[in-house]
């Protein structure tokens, strides 16, 4: 499970003015996992945003949510394109989504590497929805 425990999330959110914001927001979570392809978009859903889920990079360039796409949530490790391959062609396409990267592997270089690029942030699963949270808040306030 990514996601070990759930907070309160409405006071996880803030104000009011606050959530109607994130509603705006559309977050797309690309991971080959089905667990958590499937789980994280409910949990973004609890916080406010509007969520899709992407079971590859490919799927996720010829979805037609890229343009709309205010924030990724990015597996490293995928079949295909890795999450480190999306983050470059976004780039080529001159698409700036801001990226936060999850994995199951701690690799200090891959980490390094990625942040160097420009990603938001970069999360060790399971991670906590509290992590989750400020990292997209971050992500969020970096464009």
């Amino acid at each position: 499970m990514v996601v070990p425990h759930r907070m309160s999330h409405a006071s996880s959110m803030g104000s009011s003015e606050q959530r109607r914001q994130a509603e705006r927001e559309v977050l797309s979570v690309v991971d080959d996992d089905k667990s958590v392809s499937e789980s994280l978009p409910d949990l973004l859903r609890e916080f406010g945003f509007a969520a899709r889920a992407f079971s590859s990079a490919q799927q996720f360039l010829s979805s037609g949510c890229v343009d709309e796409t205010s924030c990724l949530i990015l597996d490293i490790a995928m079949p295909g394109m890795s999450g480190p391959e999306l983050q470059q062609e976004l780039k080529r396409l001159g698409k700036e989504i801001p990226i936060i990267f999850v994995t199951a592997r701690s690799d200090e270089t891959i980490r390094a590497q990625v942040l160097k690029q420009g990603a938001a942030a970069f999360l060790l699963k399971p991670f906590s929805d509290s992590a989750l949270l400020a990292a997209i808040k971050t992500a969020l306030h970096t464009t």
